[in-house]
């Protein structure tokens, strides 16, 4: 496979190129952060907070505490503060649904933040690519209108070649990122799943936490 020569493309054509370099490098930049970030807020490690709400419905609180004050998951710091309200008033359920509805818009604020780049570059790629489609059969045109005689085909040729390459680059930099930008979101999309059922089961489902087992 040749290497693209790019002193054969004009100066706006180079632009756009360079757009859609930094566009990839934006892409990737934030689907690196996103997955580092997961890993570090815990995010999918729904086993462990199933074990503590388990705890906590069993009337095992102390256990189930311990668990939710490593913190170490989101699950574990939002069902941390569901079973803090919980114990401050054992009677008002609404007070820890609240609290850990706050909890978890926290979270997921944070789990969301920046995925509209990955959005943005997603929409921004392919129009990028068709600009440098425009501008290559602008140049393709116009060298067939100042043509004299018989059109030199490989003047076209150019002109074409610039409009397949931006728009193939363009389309596959919002291909990749959309696959990236739909895995990160089904991940977040799982974990509110978790979030809306962990915290409806340690509320409603609960039994006396001091109850014993």
């Amino acid at each position: 496979m040749n290497f693209i020569d790019l002193a054969r493309f004009d100066a706006l054509t180079l632009i756009v190129f360079t757009a859609l370099g930094l566009l990839s490098l934006v892409a990737l930049t934030v689907a690196i952060f996103k997955i580092r970030q997961f890993s570090r807020l815990g995010v999918g490690r729904g086993p462990a907070a199933e074990s503590i709400v388990g705890d906590w419905l069993n009337g095992r609180a102390d256990q189930a505490l311990g668990k939710a004050a490593k913190r170490d998951t989101v699950l574990a710091r939002i069902l941390q503060a569901v079973f803090t309200a919980l114990q401050a008033r054992p009677d008002d359920t609404s007070y820890a649904e609240e609290l850990g509805r706050q909890a978890a818009l926290v979270e997921l604020a944070t789990m969301t933040h920046r995925m509209r780049v990955l959005e943005t570059v997603v929409q921004s790629a392919p129009m990028l690519g068709l600009l440098g489609t425009v501008i290559g059969m602008i140049d393709a045109f116009g060298a067939l209108s100042i043509a004299e005689g018989a059109v030199n085909p490989s003047v076209l040729a150019g002109g074409i070649f610039t409009a397949l390459t931006t728009t193939a680059l363009g389309l596959a930099i919002a291909l990749v990122t959309y696959f990236l930008a739909n895995w990160l979101e089904g991940r977040i999309e799982g974990e509110r799943q978790s979030i809306e059922t962990l915290i409806s089961a340690a509320i409603h489902g609960r039994v006396d936490p001091g109850a014993g087992v």
